[in-house]
């Protein structure tokens, strides 16, 4: 067999582990990719018609589903600073607490930990590849990390031991970002080129911390 196609066969393998029928404690497998990509996105994708993209169903659909989230207290509205008349989802503790614990895709993280920092690292980035190649062939932009994107410029410093201290803008938003904020996932974002110099001290704060 190629060695691309046996890889790609266990992908496949890999994604059986979070797909299910039914639901897992009271939650639909669609209703915990919106409580996931809520948890993950930052304050410019947390909106209705953005979960509506990123989850790949329509408006309503995406509503019904805030709304059994809402139901549930993993979720709550709340107006948006930016534009009065939208609103913004927020996750609560309770759907934080859900995520931390129940999340079904938490048992593949643990097992993708236990490959190891560099291992981890090497796996998203040859991930990361593979999404690029994909999105380019089917002309498409799927929600991706801050950082990534080429309308983020970093306005000061920025060092491993200083984490604190870089300031970054939204060129597109025209909005500060923090640098934890460079970390979640937008609906918004160009990818670059080049890597991040942010993902590069992150790689190195991990690194060490594993020294």
């Amino acid at each position: 067999m190629p060695l691309a196609r046996e890889a790609v066969e266990l992908l496949v393998q890999a994604a059986r582990a979070w797909y299910f029928e039914g639901n897992r404690h009271g939650l639909r497998d669609r209703e915990w990719m919106a409580l996931r990509f809520l948890g993950r996105a930052n304050r410019f994708s947390r909106t209705p018609s953005a979960l509506a993209g990123f989850i790949g169903a329509t408006r309503a659909t995406a509503s019904q589903i805030v709304k059994t989230l809402e139901s549930k207290s993993f979720l709550v509205r709340k107006p948006s600073h930016e534009d009065k008349r939208s609103v913004v989802l927020h996750v609560t503790s309770q759907g934080e607490k859900c995520l931390s614990q129940h999340d079904p895709i938490n048992h593949v993280v643990n097992a993708v930990t236990s490959l190891g920092t560099e291992e981890c690292i090497r796996l998203r980035d040859s991930l990361r590849e593979i999404l690029n190649h994909l999105d380019a062939a089917h002309q498409r932009l799927e929600a991706s990390i801050c950082r990534d994107c080429m309308f983020l410029a970093e306005r000061g410093p920025a060092t491993s031991k200083g984490r604190g201290t870089a300031e970054f803008m939204c060129r597109l938003y025209r909005a500060p970002i923090s640098l934890d904020e460079t970390e979640l996932l937008c609906t918004s974002f160009e990818r670059t080129r080049d890597r991040p110099k942010i993902e590069q001290h992150l790689d190195r704060d991990r690194m060490a911390s594993q020294g």
